[in-house]
């Protein structure tokens, strides 16, 4: 993974001194709340329900045991022992004192992570596929391309103040695991006609209360125009992006009513003047791809016996193998997912304790590293054979093993009103009470894959509007309701929801998801998908049953 040379340590530490005297002049009455406001936001800090909340960069998604051990560090010395982590493949605390914001940040410094462009109307955090460098569909790594971005889009002097924030991901697979048509640029690596690598290019996407997907502008971009390219796009949408209205300031508004073939008409004219003033020279992609070399591989891995005993021998060993790790490029290897949903814990939530022996199995399985997922939990991305039966055992006795990756109980949940200011209702609560009720492993199974996500509130942070199954928490005159979609998809054939029906009160959620199901259980057709079903049937079936005695 990428590691800080002087200048990029010198930036962070500058920062967390900056930052520091900021909050100090504002604890003291020098700044009001309006002046301190945009510099805390630029440090990753709101005020939310109960208190400060600080989202931390996990840049793309990959961390060090090193820095997961610092995570636990700070849980345990500013927080209330735990963190959580974001669908951005961020990681969030919600109990931090504002002046001991700057020590934290500190801390985090002393071991290459920052808070830098977390929030605000900023270029946010880049992010990417969890598997990348490892999947067996790839078609090259984009971790250098997302950290040529990164290092990019930090301070950006031009794009500090943009009309909204701005989110970029990349994926270099064949498979979208990345959400990619979801952000409002997309980077996709592909192959030309002549077997050449570059880039296609999609703009406009997004969620939240107005929720899009992204269209393609370029279908193939050389790789030296990466930057410059990007640099086009966001200089038409900060001179263009509408400023007046919040609600309407995201580029996909932009692109919408400028229309898709006079915003790239902008964007192809300003590129024009400038393609060549920002050149992504082979000499610079790989200085930093030096930086992902692969790890060093025992290439005798596959002639392991022990591992197809265990699965003989162990059924539960089997149906967590078959559910919580993925093919790898490297015979004998396979991906791991560490669960954050058992179903007595919020998701995405992990304590001090379960940080700290995450990082030592990194250390003993997996090359050091540990990969955030878009879906909210972990990965290890390169584990022998010979090994996952001793780490299943371990990552089991840490409640770390519960074998629902992609199934109905591996839901994307935001924090709701539990924590956060903007949120209308609760989404903790409800998701537990789904998980209680679905607490049947072999009928979630069964199910097979289906994709749960749940924000309580338009800003869409769980990505409601492309669940297999949309929960959107609303209010209703100080009372929470949730109105349920149907269809979504973040994947390669990417769509938006179905709104079902009317809203219906929290104590009905849990019902309407499980005659949701069992609809599908019932109508499927052999082994077709939930997903597959919604798109043949429609939601009339599931409608009828769900407000069968409304």
């Amino acid at each position: 993974m990428y590691q800080y040379n002087e200048i990029d340590q010198k930036l962070v530490d500058e920062r967390v001194a900056q930052f520091r005297r900021q909050t100090e002049r504002f604890l003291k009455g020098e700044l009001s709340e309006d002046q301190f406001r945009p510099l805390r936001l630029r440090n990753g800090l709101y005020i939310q329900t109960h208190a400060p909340m600080l989202r931390v960069a996990g840049p793309y998604g990959l961390l060090d045991t090193k820095q997961f051990r610092m995570l636990a560090h700070i849980a345990r010395q500013y927080d209330r022992n735990y963190c959580h982590f974001t669908t951005r493949q961020n990681i969030q605390y919600n109990w931090p004192k504002l002046e001991e914001v700057p020590d934290i940040l500190a801390d985090l410094a002393s071991v290459q992570m920052h808070a830098i462009q977390t929030s605000g109307n900023c270029m946010r955090n880049t992010t990417s596929d969890h598997l990348a460098g490892v999947c067996i569909d790839e078609i090259e790594d984009p971790r250098p391309y997302c950290e040529i971005i990164r290092q990019w889009t930090t301070l950006h002097p031009e794009f500090d103040y943009l009309p909204r924030k701005f989110k970029i991901a990349v994926s270099g697979s064949l498979n979208d695991r990345a959400a990619t048509q979801l952000h409002d640029i997309g980077v996709h690596l592909v192959k030309n006609e002549a077997g050449v690598l570059g880039f296609r290019i999609l703009v406009g996407g997004g969620l939240g209360r107005t929720p899009v997907i992204g269209q393609v502008i370029k279908p193939y971009l050389e790789k030296k125009y990466l930057l410059s390219y990007l640099e086009a796009i966001l200089r038409i949408y900060n001179l263009y992006g509408r400023r007046d209205n919040k609600y309407k300031a995201r580029i996909k508004i932009l692109v919408k009513e400028t229309g898709m073939e006079e915003f790239s008409r902008q964007v192809e004219a300003e590129w024009q003047h400038t393609k060549d003033t920002l050149i992504l020279t082979d000499d610079r992609i790989n200085e930093i791809k030096a930086h992902f070399a692969p790890p060093a591989y025992d290439l005798a891995a596959a002639k392991d016996e022990s591992f197809a005993q265990h699965l003989q021998s162990d059924p539960a060993f089997a149906t967590w193998y078959k559910h919580n790790t993925v093919d790898h490029k490297i015979p004998g290897y396979r991906a791991v997912f560490l669960s954050l949903k058992a179903p007595e814990s919020p998701p995405g939530d992990m304590t001090d304790t379960q940080l700290d022996a995450v990082a030592d199995l990194a250390d003993k399985y997996s090359f050091s590293e540990i990969r955030v997922t878009h879906r909210q939990n972990l990965v290890f991305a390169d584990v022998k054979q010979a090994d996952l039966f001793t780490l299943w055992q371990q990552l089991d006795q840490l409640k770390l093993a519960t074998p629902n990756i992609g199934t109905v109980t591996d839901m994307i949940c935001c924090p709701g009103l539990d924590f956060c200011s903007l949120a209308n209702a609760g989404s903790i609560g409800v998701a537990k009470e789904i998980n209680e009720a679905l607490d049947d492993m072999d009928y979630i199974h069964d199910i097979g894959e289906l994709k749960i996500n749940m924000s309580g509130c338009m800003n869409g942070c769980a990505h409601q509007s492309v669940g297999h199954i949309g929960i959107l928490g609303v209010d209703k005159k100080g009372t929470e309701w949730y109105q349920l979609t149907l269809g979504g998809s973040s994947d390669n054939e990417a769509a938006l929801g179905e709104r079902l029906g009317p809203a219906v009160a929290k104590s009905e959620v849990t019902k309407a998801i499980t005659t949701i199901l069992d609809v599908y259980v019932k109508q499927r057709l052999d082994e077709e998908s939930f997903l597959d079903m919604v798109k043949r049937v429609g939601i009339d079936p599931f409608k009828e049953q769900v407000y069968a005695n409304h």
